[in-house]
């Protein structure tokens, strides 16, 4: 698992079509559902007639931790759902990408209760990506 200063991402050695059915079971598996799904290919192209990769963003939700962050802070509301990208590399190559709530939450500031659903959140997307890195076919570090 890749880490930057504001996501996760794992890289996995199958077509794009099937790295975006096994994220979101790997979400559903950790309790999030997909509340959006943004196809920015397709936006793209009808919005600007350009060219895009496959490229997917995904709205993830687990209600219970909406729910608790909600009741901590009122407004954090404007970092939810938690997006989840994936995208096509090449026709055998894709990436599945999570924001890292640690990050996102953050910037909220000292909020015990908050910080408690932020660290939950970010080991359930771990979880979850480390899920797709460790079925068949995927890269391992």
């Amino acid at each position: 698992m890749e880490h930057t200063a504001y996501g996760l991402s794992v890289t996995l050695p199958i077509p794009f079509e099937e790295a975006l059915v096994r994220a979101t079971a790997a979400l559903k598996a950790e309790g999030f559902g997909v509340l959006t799904s943004i196809d920015v290919q397709q936006t793209l192209r009808t919005k600007l007639n350009r060219e895009f990769r496959k490229y997917v963003i995904l709205g993830a939700c687990n209600p219970v931790l909406a729910d608790r962050a909600l009741h901590a802070e009122l407004e954090v509301g404007l970092l939810l759902p938690c997006n989840v990208i994936v995208y096509e590399i090449a026709d055998t190559e894709s990436v599945v990408a999570a924001m890292a709530p640690l990050a996102a939450l953050g910037i909220v500031g000292a909020n015990a209760a908050l910080q408690e659903v932020a660290t939950e959140a970010d080991a359930r997307l771990r979880r979850a990506l480390a899920s797709l890195e460790h079925t068949p076919g995927a890269h391992q570090p």
